[in-house]
C-alpha cells in the first residue's frame, strides 16, 4: 500500500507537491549574475536567453543516497534570484479516487488469474528475473503485477531511494524560493481520476518494457542507483541518460503511460514556450530525461537556433570536452 500511494501521488517518481510563495520585484541588474551560478552550479543546468527573458533548466533526479554529497550554493543563489521557478506536475486526487484505488487494490498489485510474470515474459527474461530473485525465500513476487514488481526490482535490488533518498535539486531549489520569497508554481496538474484509471485498466502486457527496464536495472546490483547520482553529480548527463535506472523509470509508469506521458510532455513544453517571452529570469526543475534525450527539450531548442549554454548532454560530444567533475 505503501509503495502504491506513493506512485498514485507521484511522491517518488513524477510529481510534486504543488507550492508557492509571494514573488519579489525582479532587480534587472541580477540577470547576467543568475546566468552565470546557473552554469557552476554543481546539478546540470542549462541557459537560454531571448531577448530580455532568461530560462534555467535544472536536470533533476530522484534517489539521490543520503550519503552522497553534492554542492547546491550556486543553485540556491540562483533559484533566490529567480523571479519564477516551475516544479514537476502536481496531482489532484479526491477522496473518491483514493476510495477507487482501495476498492481495486489487488487488480493493481496482483497478476490477474493466478498468472504469473512467466506469462508475460520471454523465456530469457524470464530467466534473467529467476536469476536476479534467486535469494528471495518468498516466493509471493511472481504473482505481484508487473508495474508493482518492477518498482520492487529497482527499489530491492538496483538501490532505487526515490523520495527517500538524499535531497534533490528540487528540495534544495524549494527551500531556497521560500526564504527568498520567489514564487513556484507546477507546469501543470494530472488529476487523480486519470491516474488511477490508468492503473486499474491497462492490461499486465503494458507493463512488460517495465519489467524488463528494471531487471536490467537489478542486475547491476545496489549500486546502479549511486552510479546514476555519481554521473548526475559530475555532471555526466549522458551516462546518468544510458543507466539502466533512468531508463526503467522512463519505461515505468507514469511516464511510460500512453495516456499519461503525453500530458507530462505537453506541459513541459507549454510552460517553457512561456518563459521564453517573459521578461526576467524563469527557472524550471524537470527530469533531466524529459531536458537531455534524443528530441528532448534541449536538442529542440538548440534546433530552433537557441543557444543552449551548459553541460554536454549528447554522448558524441561529451567525448570530446574534457572532464567536469563536480567534487
Amino acid at each position: 500500500m505503501r509503495l502504491l500511494f506513493t506512485l498514485i501521488f507521484g511522491l517518488s517518481l513524477a510529481f510534486a507537491p504543488a507550492g508557492s510563495v509571494l514573488a519579489q520585484e525582479p532587480e534587472a541588474t541580477t540577470i547576467e549574475e543568475v546566468v552565470v551560478l546557473a552554469r557552476r552550479s554543481g546539478a546540470p543546468m542549462w541557459t537560454v536567453t531571448r531577448g530580455d527573458s532568461t530560462l534555467i533548466l535544472v536536470g533533476a533526479i530522484t534517489g539521490i543516497p543520503r550519503d552522497l554529497s553534492w554542492r547546491p550554493d550556486d543553485l540556491e543563489a540562483a533559484a533566490a534570484r529567480s523571479q519564477l521557478i516551475l516544479t514537476p506536475q502536481a496531482a489532484r486526487a479526491s477522496f473518491s479516487d483514493v476510495l477507487r484505488v482501495i476498492w481495486r487494490i489487488r487488480t493493481i498489485t496482483r497478476m490477474p488469474g493466478g498468472q504469473t510474470s512467466a506469462d508475460y515474459l520471454t523465456p530469457g527474461w524470464q530467466a534473467r528475473l529467476e536469476a536476479v530473485m534467486a535469494d528471495e525465500r518468498n516466493q509471493n513476487w511472481r504473482e505481484k503485477s508487473l508495474l508493482i514488481l518492477g518498482f520492487d526490482l529497482m527499489q530491492d535490488k538496483a538501490g532505487y531511494t526515490g523520495r527517500r533518498g538524499g535531497d534533490t535539486a528540487e528540495d534544495v531549489i524549494r527551500r531556497a524560493a521560500r526564504r527568498a520569497r520567489v514564487e513556484t508554481r507546477p507546469v501543470g496538474t494530472v488529476r487523480g481520476d486519470e491516474l488511477v484509471e490508468s492503473l486499474v485498466s491497462a492490461p499486465q502486457s503494458a507493463h512488460v518494457p517495465c519489467v524488463e527496464a528494471a531487471i536490467a536495472a537489478a542486475e547491476l546490483g545496489p549500486d546502479a542507483a549511486r552510479q546514476r547520482a555519481e554521473a548526475w553529480r559530475r555532471l555526466r548527463v549522458p551516462e546518468v541518460i544510458a543507466s539502466p535506472i533512468d531508463r526503467a523509470l522512463n519505461q515505468c509508469w507514469p511516464w511510460g503511460d500512453p495516456g499519461i506521458a503525453p500530458q507530462l510532455h505537453q506541459q513541459w513544453a507549454a510552460a517553457i514556450e512561456t518563459a521564453l517571452i517573459s521578461p526576467g529570469v524563469t527557472m524550471g526543475v524537470a527530469p533531466i530525461r524529459l531536458l537531455a534525450e534524443p528530441d528532448g527539450v534541449l536538442d529542440r531548442l538548440e534546433a530552433r537556433g537557441f543557444e543552449v549554454v551548459g553541460p554536454e548532454w549528447r554522448p558524441e560530444r561529451e567525448a570530446e570536452r574534457p572532464d567536469t567533475a563536480v567534487e
